[in-house]
């Protein structure tokens, strides 16, 4: 199958190593990955915060560039859900019938990664091999927007080596939600250290999610307090491998994703 990688804003700017982690997972799964350069952002943070002309431009661009593929995986639940649920509606309501047509049929074959790999491929054992100590935490967008159930955690339980234990109050959000950690501070900072302390609680060693946003507000979180607690990135850890383990040695060469 010919896959186009659509990496997302955070991603190709701050996470280059999940979009990697993707496309090395889809490579072992047997996908043609593409990437197409000229993406750019999906126009998500706009839409949510109000200003959905000026998202119009970024959802033409957007159908533009990924319409010709066979399918569109994005390492992020909430970029998923944007183009399946707001792109559509965009263009719709701007007045454009035939964009919100294109849009719609391209947000049908548009996945957030645990759904392409079960839903689409058939997948709940990827090969993975990752011997540490993980909780998982279930992004809002992915839960609520998308659906992704127990995707994550199916593919997660056949991780071999993987110690996953429990995320207390685990659907609770982490108080990030894009501009809202910008716009209510003192809402978000609330939200967090609750999370944080559910982290904790679980004794993980690491912290993983289907979102790189969230997981940039919780490891930053958990830096500041020297937890020694880790974010990793779902794709990431599908991803690696016995062989990769053997060569990058332990989790040490795990980046926690941190906002300094």
């Amino acid at each position: 199958m010919r896959v186009a990688l659509f990496v997302t804003c955070l991603g190709d700017v701050l996470y280059p190593e999940v979009g990697r982690a993707t496309v090395e997972l889809l490579h072992r799964v047997g996908c043609d990955v593409v990437f197409p350069q000229a993406q750019t952002c999906c126009g998500q943070m706009h839409v949510n915060t109000g200003y959905q002309h000026d998202a119009l431009a970024l959802v033409r661009r957007h159908v533009e560039i990924f319409e010709p593929y066979e399918a569109v995986v994005a390492p992020s639940g909430s970029c998923a859900a944007s183009a399946r649920h707001q792109h559509a509606m965009v263009a719709r309501r701007a007045g454009d019938p035939g964009l919100a047509s294109r849009a719609h049929r391209l947000g049908q074959r548009t996945w957030e990664l645990s759904m392409f790999l079960t839903d689409v491929l058939g997948l709940e054992d990827v090969g993975a091999y990752w011997p540490h100590r993980v909780t998982y935490h279930p992004t809002c967008h992915s839960l609520r927007s998308l659906g992704v159930g127990d995707r994550p955690l199916r593919l997660l339980r056949r991780v071999r080596g993987i110690d996953l234990v429990p995320l207390p109050e685990a659907e609770v959000c982490c108080g990030f939600g894009g501009t809202f950690a910008l716009k209510n501070a003192d809402t978000s900072t609330a939200m967090l250290a609750d999370k944080m302390r559910a982290v904790l609680d679980s004794g993980a060693e690491m912290c993983t999610a289907g979102d790189a946003s969230c997981l940039m507000h919780i490891g930053g979180g958990l830096s500041r307090l020297r937890s020694g607690v880790r974010t990793i990135h779902l794709a990431e850890i599908l991803a690696a491998t016995e062989t990769s383990q053997a060569g990058n040695g332990s989790p040490d060469n795990t980046r926690s994703q941190v906002v300094r």
